[in-house]
């Protein structure tokens, strides 16, 4: 090779390398973050996270990869959520996915901005958005209708307790009053007396059923809350413990031991969080997505916790039961 030949080699060589930096740079992929305000006492019990990202992943977005996913709750309690949604904001998150009533309006509050999915027990009745057609604002997302279905969980146990009487039910205050004024509603239409017990804290829980107790309440409704939801198995054990038979909103409470669950999918409805996550992402509007709720619901049995508890499950629940714990 002549001088000026291996001159002009090593110079293109020089480019070349150099050039190689930008080009990886290039080549990496843009990386959407995603912001979870969750209000539960602690993380998000299964099958919640893991159905989210396993729609994301469908839907080509995977974490590590090109989404980075930014979770928070409250380990203080949850006078800390203003906090925790302001760091959400610093870090500049491309949409929130906040769960329940109160975290929602607490995102709502913390940015006008950046998008939100709630994923809300009543999203109208909460008044986080204005319209389930037109959301209107930076708020749409899911509303799991959980005062209609407080009601009809009520109805359920009382067909599962023979002469019940009086029920107590288990209240979280942050998610509003519509499931408690629908509940006593239809607990007036079926000859009950309903007992509300505020739980505001995992501190609360134990004198709340010294309280059932005292009230000599023959069952336990378990309103719809994430909070009171990450302290299901606490309430399964005290339960268990005043012997109170319970029906909760997601399956999976009964598949860990509770008596009866009534709501629609857990999974489903966090895998229809990621799809409309997703949308935002790729530039939807909120204003524009219509609020998706629930079409189809599922009943759960425990007959072993029946069994503990000296009860016969009846043959029309068995009949409607979508899933039966032997």
């Amino acid at each position: 090779m002549s001088c000026m030949s291996r001159r002009h080699f090593i110079a293109m060589l020089g480019s070349t390398a150099a050039a190689w930096p930008l080009t990886a740079r290039a080549q990496q992929p843009t990386v959407a973050k995603i912001g979870i305000l969750w209000p539960g006492a602690s993380p998000p019990a299964a099958p919640r996270m893991e159905s989210f990202t396993q729609a994301l992943r469908q839907l080509g977005l995977i974490e590590g990869h090109n989404v980075a996913i930014e979770l928070r709750h409250p380990r203080a309690g949850q006078q800390q959520l203003p906090e925790l949604a302001a760091e959400l904001v610093r870090l500049k998150v491309d949409v929130v996915l906040a769960s329940g009533d109160h975290a929602p309006r607490v995102a709502q509050q913390a940015t006008e901005t950046i998008p939100i999915v709630a994923f809300s027990d009543d999203i109208l009745g909460a008044g986080l958005v204005t319209s389930l057609s037109r959301p209107a604002g930076n708020t749409t997302g899911l509303s799991i209708m959980s005062p209609e279905l407080s009601s009809k969980r009520l109805e359920l146990l009382q067909e599962m307790v023979p002469g019940m009487r009086r029920v107590a039910a288990l209240w979280d205050p942050t998610t509003g009053a519509s499931q408690v004024s629908i509940t006593e509603n239809a607990a007036r239409s079926l000859n009950l007396e309903l007992q509300v017990l505020e739980v505001r804290s995992r501190d609360d829980l134990a004198h709340a059923f010294r309280a059932a107790q005292s009230g000599r309440a023959d069952g336990l409704n378990v309103f719809a809350s994430p909070f009171l939801a990450s302290l299901f198995r606490e309430i399964i054990d005290l339960s268990a413990a005043y012997r109170l038979a319970a029906i909760y909103q997601w399956k999976e409470h009964v598949e860990a031991g509770g008596l009866l669950s009534y709501g629609p999918s857990l999974a489903a409805m966090w895998r229809q969080a990621g799809t409309i996550v997703f949308k935002i992402l790729n530039g939807a509007k909120p204003a524009d997505l219509p609020v998706q709720q629930p079409t189809k619901f599922e009943l759960a049995v425990n007959a072993r916790t029946a069994k503990a508890l000296g009860l016969a499950v009846p043959p029309s629940l068995i009949v409607r039961a979508d899933d039966l714990v032997e």
